[in-house]
């Protein structure tokens, strides 16, 4: 049998007295006191301001009577003041230099990113020698749509270059309206967060048509360097090429044009414009070269860009040759130079068309600018040895009517310090015929394997002889010298 449960339940004790006497007597609970933390002066996370201004008073004080060095110890308040006002006045003035990733940065003049490309007078004059002024004129996405719309208005169904994959589309107006929005927010766009209805334009099939609403042209740089992330990785690489062509290249002369400096933020977007190299080449470098107006300021600047950043070597060899190909000017040689100076291993007919680049200024009765001297050097220096006898002769009667006191002699001697290439490979024939030879010499008819078989096994037996000789030889001299000592004994 189990035990009761009576046994079990203790017996619970009532309260002494009432509620009333508990209170009168004062049993009543209290709330636990709380530890108080103080924090330590080293423990503090700032000082306050006016301690801070107690601080640097007394210790100017203290300097002024010591006179260590002579002057006061730090800036006053006044200056103090003064640098925080101009700081602040230079950060209203430039709106277009912040962003959430690359903070506060200087533009880009031009001036000391190639400390070797400096000219003189001289050679500005020689440059405007060959500026081609009748050149293509750079033409915007705001053209394109215009020229589209006259089309579509006079009902001529015409088809351009640039205007055949152009599609114009109704557009509702509530969209219109949310668009125009995205422009406003896009002239003063500093950092932060872009408008989701702006970054779904690479997917939309006339992109084209919805950019022209947001303004390009009026953006601000930050907008463009986030335009130009969102478009190089969202859109193919010919509608890549499109956009830089018809949308970033014009923003960046125009402030190159402007200001005589690129905003720090338009030369992010140009690196970022690298992301599909084959669209960089075709819609900005060789649009700017073919423009025939080309600046030396803007061929530096964008030269930069190239030889501070990884290219694959075919996209990079077919830049140089249509640049070779294309009508000269002052800025295909710092294009060439620099395309040149990253020493990859091009074609021989990207090579070829260098050297006949430079061999068309034969007969050219007009004065070079050093710069043409300078990318001849380069190609001397880096590829001497990847060009042919008859063009290193070409080369050098070149020299002869097209010199430079300071730049040809050092020309000359890299060119005759050079191996030509068919001298290289007329040796490595004729190592190759030598070696063909020597095998032929040494080669054994079908038919005569069976004698040579024989003549092997016939010398292996003759060996085989004279081991056993050379053995019983040997025991023989044994014996006899077993039978000598027993004589002795």
């Amino acid at each position: 049998m189990g035990k009761s449960k009576a046994h079990r339940i203790k017996s619970i004790s009532g309260p002494k007295g009432s509620l009333g006497d508990q209170i009168n007597e004062g049993r009543v609970s209290k709330k636990a006191k709380q530890p108080k933390v103080r924090m330590r002066a080293e423990e503090q996370e700032f000082v306050d301001s006016k301690i801070s201004k107690k601080i640097l008073r007394e210790a100017r004080k203290q300097q002024a009577e010591l006179n260590l060095f002579g002057e006061s110890f730090g800036p006053s308040l006044t200056d103090s003041m003064a640098v925080k006002k101009r700081h602040r006045l230079d950060d209203r003035g430039s709106s277009d230099e912040s962003d959430s990733e690359g903070g506060d940065a200087a533009d880009i003049d031009g001036d000391d990113l190639f400390d070797d490309m400096k000219i003189t007078e001289e050679d500005e004059r020689a440059l405007a020698m060959f500026q081609n002024k009748d050149g293509t004129r750079t033409r915007t996405l705001a053209d394109l749509i215009m020229d589209k719309i006259t089309e579509k208005q006079t009902e001529i169904q015409t088809q351009f270059s640039d205007n055949g994959s152009l599609k114009m589309e109704e557009i509702d107006p509530r969209v219109r309206e949310m668009y125009e929005g995205v422009r406003d927010v896009l002239k003063r766009y500093r950092s932060g967060k872009i408008p989701k209805a702006f970054k779904i334009i690479p997917k939309l099939r006339n992109w084209e048509q919805f950019l022209y609403l947001t303004e390009p042209h009026n953006w601000s740089a930050a907008a463009m360097f986030q335009a130009t992330r969102a478009f190089s990785s969202g859109l193919t690489q010919y509608m890549a090429q499109r956009f830089y062509n018809l949308v970033l290249l014009p923003r960046v002369r125009d402030d190159l044009a402007e200001y005589n400096r690129l905003n720090f933020y338009l030369y992010r977007a140009l690196k970022k414009a690298l992301f599909k190299p084959a669209a960089f080449m075709k819609g900005i470098v060789l649009p700017l070269l073919e423009a025939g107006d080309c600046t030396l300021r803007e061929a530096i600047i964008f030269g930069s860009i190239i030889s501070t950043t990884r290219i694959p070597v075919l996209h990079t060899s077919a830049c140089l040759l249509k640049i070779c190909e294309m009508e000269y000017s002052g800025a295909c040689s710092v294009f060439i130079r620099i395309i040149l100076d990253k020493r990859y291993a091009l074609p021989y007919r990207v090579v070829d068309a260098t050297v006949f680049h430079f061999l068309k200024f034969e007969n050219d009765k007009r004065e070079l600018p050093t710069l043409w001297h300078k990318a001849l050097l380069t190609f001397a220096q880096r590829y001497k040895n990847d060009i042919s006898t008859e063009q290193r002769e070409a080369l050098l009667l070149l020299l002869k009517k097209k010199s430079h006191p300071k730049i040809t002699p050092e020309i000359r001697r890299e060119l005759m310090a050079g191996h030509c290439r068919d001298v290289e490979t007329g040796q490595s024939l004729a190592h190759e015929n030598d070696i063909e030879f020597q095998e032929d010499n040494d080669y054994t008819p079908m038919d005569d394997d069976a004698e040579a078989h024989g003549s092997r096994s016939t010398t292996r037996k003759s060996k085989e002889l004279q081991d056993q000789e050379m053995e019983s030889d040997e025991e023989d001299a044994d014996e006899d010298s077993d039978d000598e000592e027993e004589d002795d004994l």
